[in-house]
């Protein structure tokens, strides 16, 4: 028997709805507004490269036009309404959400002992209740109070001393708290001293069972359709198998069915949704048709694997392949146009000359850069330059290239 099917132009409206990309960009964005936004999302990943703005504040800037990054400050120094941890990477995460992560906590005590033993980080467990009493006593601080006297490792990216890994692995497994960030640098306190009590589960209360399904189903619920695997990897805590396991164990109650995707090219993948998706996919309207530039880190974008499928978009950032190698450019910003990836575009914030530089445009095969198409897209750029704190716009002579 046939399976039901999602064609591909309803997949991607449904993709997009999720990730509040299919509605007008506007709307509040301070306080409860950009909760809820960052709820809808799940979590918004952070990053430091800044050569325009930093991702997470790209990733909410492109659905909430008059968010500005002190917005998401506010949020998570003085409303207490976020904490910062890791589901594929570093993110900011609603802090209702708390009490899923010490299924996490108790996961990566065990992983990363034995990672960070294997990266020439010797010493960093014997700090443990030094930095505890030492955070006790003094109260919060950034691994650059820690350590001083003490041997790095042996360079590269993962040149900590042994405090700064005990305070990253105190932080990893629940016992530190990320309070905040200066310059990028994060400060940690007790957990005990910023988590409210309530959201605090004894290790010997802990189910495994009930975090796992509460993953899986706030994973599908923001991907609409998806894999075990895909499942798995949204929050990056539960195992492939452990999906697995969720959803014969969902279908088998009704909760899901067994629905087809058609790809871009045509192809078809069994994936899981809800029932009645597909009829709601059928009543989602079209996207906006203004060219929007999004971050490479955005959630729609996240799974690389996923984009190339539903829009036929082959992205990687280009940040640790050497130059020479590099096909677009160190950091290049996807653009999308309704619900089609029309290119990617090179561009910096030139501080000094006080304008947004952008140096290469690639469209992707079959799309033009008409006269129209450009004036949408400079529009957004006006508006990206005015996000970034710029007052002008500039072009590198021969900046529109033919697509690769």
């Amino acid at each position: 028997m046939a399976l039901p099917r999602l064609e591909n132009a309803q997949a991607r409206r449904l993709f997009m709805d999720r990730h509040a990309l299919l509605e007008q960009p506007r709307g509040g964005s301070k306080g409860a507004d950009l909760l809820q936004l960052i709820s809808r999302l799940g979590f918004v990943q952070l990053d430091s490269i800044n050569t325009v703005a930093r991702a997470h504040d790209m990733i909410l800037y492109s659905r909430r036009p008059s968010y500005r990054p002190n917005h998401l400050t506010d949020l998570y120094h003085g409303g207490g309404a976020l904490f910062e941890h890791w589901t594929h990477d570093a993110a900011m995460i609603p802090l209702a959400y708390y009490p899923q992560w010490h299924l996490r906590f108790q996961r990566d005590e065990a992983l990363l002992r034995k990672r960070w033993r294997n990266w020439r980080r010797d010493g960093f467990e014997q700090q443990f209740e030094t930095v505890l009493s030492h955070i006790r006593d003094h109260g919060p601080v950034s691994s650059s109070d820690l350590g001083k006297d003490e041997k790095k490792s042996s360079g590269g990216w993962w040149d900590w001393h042994p405090s700064k890994t005990a305070l990253e692995y105190l932080w990893r497994t629940g016992a530190l708290t990320v309070i905040g960030r200066s310059g990028f640098q994060k400060r940690y306190d007790l957990t005990e001293r910023v988590i409210e009590e309530a959201l605090h589960a004894p290790a010997d209360q802990l189910d495994p069972a009930q975090t796992v399904d509460w993953l899986c189903n706030n994973a599908l619920d923001r991907l609409g359709f998806a894999t075990p695997g895909e499942l798995a990897a949204f929050w990056d805590t539960a195992s492939n198998a452990e999906a697995r396991s969720w959803c014969q164990e969902a279908k088998a109650r009704g909760e899901i069915e067994e629905i087809e995707i058609a790809a871009s090219d045509g192809s078809l993948r069994k994936s899981h949704a809800r029932p009645g998706v597909i009829e709601q996919a059928a009543e989602l309207g079209p996207a906006p048709g203004r060219v929007r530039v999004l971050s490479p880190f955005d959630p729609m974008l996240r799974d690389r694997k996923r984009a190339e499928r539903l829009f036929g978009f082959y992205y990687r950032i280009e940040v640790f392949t050497p130059a020479p190698k590099r096909i677009y450019g160190y950091y290049v910003f996807p653009l999308i146009e309704g619900q089609k990836m029309v290119g990617r575009i090179d561009m910096k914030a030139d501080r000094p000359a006080d304008c947004l530089r952008v140096t290469a445009l690639w469209p992707e095969r079959g799309v033009t850069f008409t006269p129209a198409r450009i004036k949408r897209l400079e529009a957004e750029l006006e508006r990206t330059a005015r996000f970034a704190g710029l007052g002008a716009v500039t072009f590198s002579d021969g900046w529109l290239h033919d697509p690769v």
